[in-house]
């Protein structure tokens, strides 16, 4: 296998031991976590679990970790516990000399600290939560040169665009085009947007996952925080990064080469499958979802995305160029403003202007650290809260 040439490209796991792989899950009980079980729990001969962490929900993780005794759990957020004592107990957990892989699914921006903190002890990263790399591309990038470190995405995007660059070089990448299924609201009128309900909004047409992807795959704010990942994870310029809507959700990503030639990467809208990708590279594992009958689907459309309908892709792109602490402002903001659509405390059309006005109103910070990435994901937490007052509750309510 050639190697894709960036500083940032994965190309083989470095460890040849013939015993399971172990891995540290964080976020073992959220949807890509429970996703990352099943696969583990089919197939004992190449995955055990060496370390579990959740965030809050202690009986959930004791669940998980009835059916794997092995593992040693961790409860981020327990009642009561110090989270500075907390938060060095999970990087001493995925800094273990005995953890091969360290899966990072946990929500948001509590992935970061636990991420960077495995790449300083040299391991590698299946990552899930596009927030890392959103909040801390430059920082996350550095670790990576530094440590000697390796990441292997999850995002079924990226994923995508992943195993289209294998055995490729870099200089041969025209662009990445990132495909969305457009949500929910693909064909509404726009008028109509302004009574959108949270029931509404979490009944995404082709993919089952957890409420806060669902609500930004319906404003596709998810392809705008992806537009920042892939730049990070390929190396590639922002305007080389295009999005375009398929509403089948098959062809998961594309990319481009400067002849001309287009790959793209195929796939049933299941998440198993760029899962079992980033655990098993450099091999594949057999069986994991049916192909995708494409008789049976009889056709698969594209469309270019609509930026009046979906201006939170411009919004993340900018703040990408921007850079700095520009994207952990968007990413805070998004990640607050859907949690106050998703209490009834703000309607959907307020999310993607409550994020564009934390962004006009912040002091991004060139300079980027840790500190600073934390410091802008508070300050950008406290002003969309401090805001939410001056609009209009939403009238439904999470279904049980």
């Amino acid at each position: 296998m050639t190697r894709v040439e960036t500083a940032f490209q994965p190309t083989e796991m470095r460890s040849s031991r013939p015993s399971p792989r172990r891995l540290a899950l964080l976020g073992a009980t959220g949807s890509i976590g429970r996703q990352v079980c099943d696969l583990v729990e089919r197939h004992p001969d190449r995955f055990t679990l060496h370390v579990l962490v959740a965030g809050s929900d202690a009986a959930a993780l004791e669940a998980v970790a009835r059916r794997h005794p092995e593992a040693h759990a961790l409860l981020a957020h327990a009642a009561g516990a110090d989270p500075i004592r907390a938060g060095r107990a999970i990087d001493e957990a995925v800094s273990d000399p005995e953890v091969d892989l360290v899966v990072v699914a946990a929500a948001g921006s509590d992935a970061l600290a636990p991420t960077l903190a495995a790449l300083d002890a040299g391991k590698d990263i299946a990552l899930a939560t596009k927030e890392v790399l959103v909040m801390a591309g430059e920082l996350v990038r550095e670790r990576m040169r530094r440590h000697g470190s390796q990441i292997f995405p999850i995002d079924s995007e990226h994923s995508a665009i992943w195993q289209c660059l294998w055995g490729e070089h870099h200089r041969a990448i025209r662009r990445l085009i990132l495909t969305g299924s457009g949500g929910p609201f693909l064909r509404r009128p726009l008028e109509s947007l302004e009574t959108v309900t949270i029931a509404e909004a979490l009944t995404h047409p082709r993919w089952k996952m957890g409420p806060k992807i669902t609500v930004d795959s319906a404003t596709m704010m998810n392809k705008g925080l992806e537009v920042i990942e892939a730049h990070f994870l390929f190396d590639v310029p922002y305007g080389a990064i295009d999005v375009v809507v398929h509403p089948q959700s098959v062809v998961h990503s594309m990319v481009e080469f400067v002849d001309g030639s287009i790959k793209a990467q195929l796939g049933i809208p299941d998440m198993h499958l760029p899962i079992a990708v980033a655990l098993s590279f450099p091999e594949r594992l057999d069986g994991v979802t049916p192909a995708p009958d494409l008789a049976a689907l009889g056709q698969l459309s594209f469309e270019a995305l609509d930026g009046v309908r979906y201006p939170a892709v411009a919004l993340a792109r900018e703040a990408g160029e921007r850079g700095g602490t520009a994207p952990a402002v968007l990413n805070a903001a998004n990640e607050e403003a859907v949690a106050l659509f998703l209490k009834g405390q703000r309607r959907f059309v307020d999310i993607i202007p409550s994020v564009r006005a934390a962004i006009e109103a912040a002091q991004p910070t060139d300079d980027l650290t840790l500190e600073a990435a934390i410091a802008a994901d508070r300050w950008a937490r406290t002003h969309v809260r401090a805001s939410a007052g001056g609009t209009s509750p939403v009238r439904s309510k999470l279904p049980a």
